[in-house]
């Protein structure tokens, strides 16, 4: 069988089949853009539910979420989902980057808030609360999305492509003007230990000369070096540093796997260039315009040979 595991930790989940939690997880804290408190709670959900957001404080209209790509409304500094009726849910990709490692299919996530709390900026805290409750096998099928030939996206200087490949593969490149940052690249095959190890801890940052101008739009009013990294031409302003040295382009590949979540399990290999949310949602976009570039398929695998594919055409009734 072949599982992504968090050792030490027993948790682990059967990439060959969908998964949930075991048991509700709750979690608090400061909207890093909005700066109220919010709070939020994740329950297990049936097969073939997806990830869905519930606003517990809309009661007059419908106040559940599905993520998918079309129900993506904005990418600016954060992802943000909405349905027909209006209401939104902002910043789901360190939460999103975290089910994916872990192999989180099916979430109820109750939220009294249009946005989810900071924390510390990153998706750890959120890896440690499916840590504390566990993950269930569930019995039907993983869906998953095969990428069958090769989707780019540009913008200007920046751009993401996705290819063919076996599994889900990161290759991300960041370039800043500002020293401490500079050019830096990661490459990773995202499973939970990987995720744990390298990105789950890194946070998102901003530049110090950007931070009033964000807020003045109406964003980082939340932000604090409690939940964020501030550069200041060539410093970290935060009194404790960084994480690691190239923590800036590792926050920048769990954005992307958390935006890359929206659409389901990938199997392709992604390269990032200095992109952000907004690229990241154009290359999911793209690829779904293109009935020839994709292809759902369930993974099994044998005693003898790696995983092969098999290609399926509507999921499971469930069970």
């Amino acid at each position: 069988m072949i599982t992504h595991a968090l050792q030490g930790r027993g948790i682990q989940s059967d990439i060959q089949r969908q998964a949930t939690m075991k048991a509700p997880a709750l979690t608090a804290g400061i909207a890093l853009h909005g700066g109220n408190q919010v709070r939020l709670v994740m329950k297990p959900a049936p097969i073939n539910t997806g990830i869905v957001f519930i606003r517990t404080d809309i009661t007059d209209r419908d106040n559940r979420i599905e993520v998918r790509p079309d129900t993506v409304t904005k990418v600016r500094q954060c992802t943000t989902i909405g349905n027909a009726a209006g209401v939104q849910v902002a910043t789901i990709e360190h939460l999103m980057a975290a089910l994916s490692a872990v192999g989180v299919d099916n979430l109820f996530i109750e939220i009294d808030g249009a946005e989810l709390p900071a924390l510390d900026g990153s998706s750890e805290p959120f890896l440690k609360l499916i840590e504390q409750v566990g993950i269930l096998s569930q019995a039907s099928p993983r869906r998953y999305i095969k990428v069958l030939k090769s989707i780019e996206v540009n913008l200007g200087e920046a751009y993401a492509r996705i290819d063919p490949a076996p599994r889900l593969h990161l290759d991300v490149t960041i370039d800043f003007a500002e020293q401490v940052i500079g050019r830096q690249r990661i490459e990773i095959e995202p499973d939970v230990k990987s995720f744990r190890q390298r990105l789950a801890s890194a946070r998102t940052f901003a530049r110090a000369h950007e931070v009033v101008a964000l807020r003045e739009a109406g964003f980082s009013k939340g932000g604090s070096y409690d939940n964020a990294i501030v550069v200041d031409g060539d410093k970290v302003l935060n009194p404790g540093g960084l994480r690691y040295s190239d923590e800036f382009v590792r926050h920048k590949a769990l954005d992307l796997l958390g935006d890359m979540y929206v659409a389901g399990p990938l199997l392709g290999r992604v390269t990032s260039v200095r992109a952000g949310h907004a690229l990241n949602h154009q290359l999911l976009l793209a690829l779904f315009a293109d009935k020839d570039a994709w292809c759902f398929v369930n993974l099994s695998t044998n005693r003898d040979e790696l995983p092969i594919f098999e290609p399926v055409s509507v999921l499971e009734e469930a069970v």
